[in-house]
């Protein structure tokens, strides 16, 4: 699908044009593409700018999907991707991209402009369960209820590991002061 809003090297432009028009200000870089500079970054833009790195059989995890749902501010220097397939994936390398081959519950992916994407709940929990805390707690803070609804879904898979970790992390964040 092309979009008014994003430009993918050899969809409409070449690699060297799109590069020429970040240097001249109109441009800006996003995920695998380019957007106008006075665009709105919205969860659409940040998602649909991943469609080249994030294939049918995976979806967005952990910084990535948090950056598209707007959890945190800055896009991840690297992309995380989970297997979301029965079948195994077949993922081409790119250093831009780490690949999870642990199946990720379909129940817990969305799908946002044809890129799948783990949904805010599960993101929230992942962040707050593998090391990411500072972005847990800011995102846990801002959202309350989000917070809530990510607690409630860790004590619902008290086997999914660092869970503890995560319920920890979640409750020290709604403690501070917002």
């Amino acid at each position: 699908m092309v979009s008014p809003f994003l430009f993918f090297p050899g969809e409409r432009l070449s690699l060297a044009e799109l590069t020429a028009a970040c240097l001249d200000g109109v441009l800006v870089g996003i995920g695998g593409g380019y957007m106008p500079a006075d665009a709105a970054e919205t969860s659409w833009m940040r998602a649909r700018s991943l469609a080249p790195l994030v294939g049918e059989r995976v979806a967005a995890v952990q910084l990535t999907a948090a950056w598209i749902h707007g959890g945190i501010l800055d896009e991840p220097s690297r992309h995380h991707v989970q297997r979301i397939d029965e079948r195994r994936a077949r993922v081409r390398r790119d250093p831009r991209v780490v690949y999870h081959e642990t199946l990720l519950d379909s129940r817990d992916v969305v799908e946002i402009a044809g890129v799948r994407v783990a949904d805010p709940v599960r993101t929230l929990a992942d962040l707050a369960r593998l090391g990411h805390d500072a972005a847990a707690r800011a995102w846990a803070c801002a959202d309350s209820d989000l917070a809530r609804r990510a607690r409630d879904w860790i004590a619902l898979h008290p086997r999914i590991p660092y869970g503890r970790r995560a319920a920890e992390v979640l409750a020290t964040a709604t403690l501070a002061p917002g």
